[in-house]
């Protein structure tokens, strides 16, 4: 096989390629906000790391014919992006005798694997800290058909009556640890699928996409270990926001992640404002030391106006529930809506020309790859750098939910 000339143009497309077909999490999240950094770049200014994504404003309906104007209240999300990439030489020997296409793919796919792989624990870690709703307290494998579908349709209730477009829609996803998969697989092995998806799934050892989900195995599914803080009681009617007081918390941390319920206070339709039935989860977002008296939580109480999210504050003199039990640990697999989290994967503006480098980057379908080339003339080899520029924010973490096991 003859040689290849490992330019940054080839290699920066075949690590975009490996990036694009390897991807697990960040393959299901929505990726339209890259469009803000590079077409700024297109036009010689360059934002900073940090980019706010706007959410729609919400009104509520008006009753009868007189005109009820409301104001427009339009959030922001901060997205922050972070790089990171990986590093290879090739030396003068190599670049002449070794370079065929099947020897620089193969490095290069080993060098674009702890990248993929950190996009990858970005978005599981970001799952395990953003997302409140959570579903299996006692960590139970869902190992038998009943236990399987209970899991798979109790995580798509709980999009539902959040408000998530429906699943037919396609772009709802569920990540699963290699346990999780295995319960799923046995789970509904006994259950009617088309012959197509039984061999797929046998042959792959992967569940394959059913009842509204695209299932993908994901070794990165992050882990959650609630501390040994127990709960209090609240302390205080009638209260609101991201903060709520409780009396003095007992036993150790509650640790940032930990799930908690309100007494009195049921999650609502974002539309239509009906309580679903169901306690509002809310996700500890610092940790709380024993003897503590306030929790930090996510999302915010409302309890009136277009954006409520409950059905009342919680009841004072009654006990927060934590989820799960204290000093243990679960994995966060993760069903959730495309909607729910971004990913923004941009290009870096390029070097000035003539600076002694070559550069090449590589964009498609809201993914870029940076490839730069330098020469090493002392130790007469080239050094070859890979890198991306991304971020990952849970745009609506209510659109996610957690399964434990």
């Amino acid at each position: 096989m003859s040689n290849v000339i490992a330019t940054t143009a080839v290699v920066a497309k075949t690590a975009l390629a490996i990036l694009k077909n390897n991807m697990g999490f960040a393959k299901n999240v929505n990726r339209t906000w890259e469009s803000e950094y590079g077409d700024n770049m297109s036009r010689g200014y360059a934002p900073g790391q940090t980019i706010n994504i706007p959410k729609p404003p919400r009104y509520t309906v008006r009753e009868g014919l007189v005109a009820v104007p409301q104001s427009s209240t339009i959030s922001t999300i901060p997205l922050t992006l972070q790089p990171f990439g990986c590093d290879t030489t090739f030396n003068a020997t190599e670049r002449t005798l070794a370079v065929t296409p099947e020897r620089l793919r193969m490095v290069t796919e080993a060098a674009m694997n702890p990248v993929i792989n950190r996009i990858d624990e970005l978005c599981a870690d970001m799952a395990r800290y953003s997302t409140f709703n959570a579903l299996n307290p006692t960590y139970a494998a869902p190992n038998t058909a009943a236990l399987a579908l209970a899991a798979a349709t109790g995580v798509n209730q709980r999009l539902d009556e959040m408000g998530a477009p429906l699943s037919r829609d396609g772009k709802r996803s569920m990540a699963l640890n290699p346990a999780l998969n295995g319960n799923f697989i046995t789970g509904f092995g006994g259950l009617f699928n088309n012959q197509t998806a039984v061999s797929d799934q046998y042959d792959s050892g992967i569940m394959v996409n059913a009842l509204g989900f695209k299932f993908f195995m994901d070794q990165n599914v992050a882990t959650h270990t609630n501390g040994a803080g127990t709960a209090s009681n609240v302390n205080g009617a009638n209260q609101t926001g991201s903060t709520i007081t409780v009396a003095a918390t007992g036993a150790g941390t509650i640790t940032r992640g930990t799930r908690v319920t309100f007494v009195g206070c049921n999650a609502v339709n974002p539309v239509s404002k009906r309580s679903t039935g169901q306690l509002a989860q809310f996700v500890i977002t610092a940790d709380v030391a024993q003897g503590a008296t306030s929790l930090p939580i996510s999302p915010a109480i409302v309890t009136s106006g277009p954006f409520q999210n409950v059905t009342a504050s919680p009841t004072t003199g009654q006990a927060f529930v934590i989820f799960g039990n204290a000093s243990t640990s679960y994995n966060c697999n993760v069903g959730y809506h495309k909607d729910a989290f971004t990913l923004a994967c941009v290009p870096f503006a390029p070097f000035a020309k003539n600076t002694g480098v070559d550069q090449y980057t590589a964009s498609e379908n809201g993914l870029s790859v940076t490839v730069t080339q330098g020469t090493d003339l002392i130790n007469f080899q080239q050094i070859q750098r890979i890198d991306v520029l991304a971020g990952v924010v849970a745009t609506y973490p209510e659109l996610s939910c957690i399964y434990a096991n």
